[in-house]
């Protein structure tokens, strides 16, 4: 801490920004200011690639923790879903600030639970643990990549309806041009092209700037980032509450982290942003995650909720097809519940775990492999041919 300022280390996203500034508000006072840093992250360079082929967990938190431990900043602010089980041994988590819903939501243009969605309808995520959950609910739904921050994914989703209704305005205005045969929707608007889009809000505007390989009937998100997003309630979608029996969380998920390495900024942070009750189920949660050894290749679901002397933890371990599945809930003494989740996460092995999650990093290793030579396919085109470009840039 430098004259009285210290500084928060965070990554550029607007969701991103909005939880270190709570983080901020909480810890600034007339003796102390809060300053935002805004590092990149490797996984903010790879924003078009699946989680799943970044090669390592911790894609979006190395580098903010390398600007702790480097004295550049004082703190790092993380969605604690985002970090790695095993942390730097100068690092520590210092603060976990009281969770936010820790659950997943399912949003459509038409409202609904994923049991009332047609066969055959896209949903779009690229979370093995969601697809998978979805899989297992509907084997008949087709599940397809969305990457990109919240209102990009949600932006995805309306833009292929807006785009459908524009083409269909300006038919119309032609029919009434005479520049094409009447069509069946002749007279079915009553506005222009031009008074249609200035009535569009910047939300549905900037859908329209989307060029879609994929047209999504119905996208999975952390109902957490809609809420911190201001994106909950939207005239443009429905959002509906997945069941967490069903759909069990992924360990930490709606929970933020602060980490710090210097003892003073640490008793500073946990004094003014700790929650005990987030931190004990998110450590249970945590700890069944590191323990199973899945990281971000295996469909793993894990939630925990403090009640009274017990952590009532449910976990949920799948195929990638969600055609195989452990699931097991238990409830865990208070007083020991790192150790009780360290027993549960074992017997969760014994039952069948750890098949599902080496069956998952072989798929993971075989698709990583095939990543690669297509990667290298257009640098060997281009090389014979003469070119001077490299292979397509990718993003988060």
């Amino acid at each position: 801490m430098t004259d009285g300022t210290l500084r928060l280390a965070t990554r550029g996203s607007a969701l991103a920004r909005v939880q270190a500034e709570s983080v901020a508000d909480a810890l600034s006072t007339r003796r102390r200011s809060v300053e935002l840093v805004q590092v990149e992250t490797r996984g903010d360079r790879l924003s078009d690639e699946l989680i799943t082929r970044l090669g390592k967990t911790g894609a979006f938190v190395r580098a903010l923790d390398e600007e702790v431990l480097g004295g550049a900043v004082d703190a790092a602010v993380h969605s604690m879903k985002d970090m790695p089980t095993e942390m730097p041994d100068d690092l520590v988590v210092a603060g976990v600030p009281e969770r936010a819903p820790s659950g997943d939501v399912l949003v459509s243009l038409d409202g609904g639970d994923v049991a009332d969605l047609p066969p055959g309808s896209v949903v779009g995520t690229s979370s093995l643990r969601r697809k998978a959950q979805v899989l297992a609910a509907r084997p008949d739904l087709e599940v397809e990549p969305l990457r990109g921050n919240v209102d990009t994914r949600l932006q995805k989703l309306v833009a292929s309806a807006l785009q459908r209704e524009h083409e269909a305005r300006v038919d119309e205005e032609r029919d009434r041009r005479g520049d094409l045969t009447s069509s069946d929707d002749a007279g079915k608007y009553d506005l222009t092209v031009e008074e249609w889009f200035d009535e569009l809000s910047e939300f549905q505007r900037r859908a329209m700037e989307y060029e879609l390989d994929t047209e999504y009937d119905a996208i999975v998100l952390a109902e957490a980032g809609l809420r911190r997003s201001g994106l909950m309630n939207r005239p443009e979608y429905e959002v509906q509450r997945l069941e967490r029996a069903e759909f069990v969380p992924a360990p930490g998920q709606g929970a933020i982290a602060v980490t710090a390495a210097d003892r003073d900024t640490i008793e500073t942070i946990r004094g003014a942003v700790d929650h005990p009750p987030t931190r004990v189920a998110t450590t249970v949660e945590r700890t069944v995650l590191k323990e199973l050894g899945g990281g971000c290749i295996a469909p793993i679901g894990v939630g925990a909720l403090l009640q009274g002397e017990h952590v009532q933890v449910r976990a949920r371990i799948l195929s990638a097809d969600g055609s195989e599945e452990v699931t097991a809930t238990r409830d865990l003494p208070v007083r020991r519940h790192a150790d009780a989740a360290a027993d549960f996460a074992a017997d969760l092995r014994e039952r069948g775990a750890a098949e599902l999650i080496e069956a998952a990093k072989r798929e993971a290793d075989a698709d990583g492999e095939a990543a690669r030579e297509e990667d290298e396919a257009p640098r060997e085109e281009n090389e014979a041919s003469g070119a001077t470009g490299g292979s397509e840039g990718t993003g988060e």
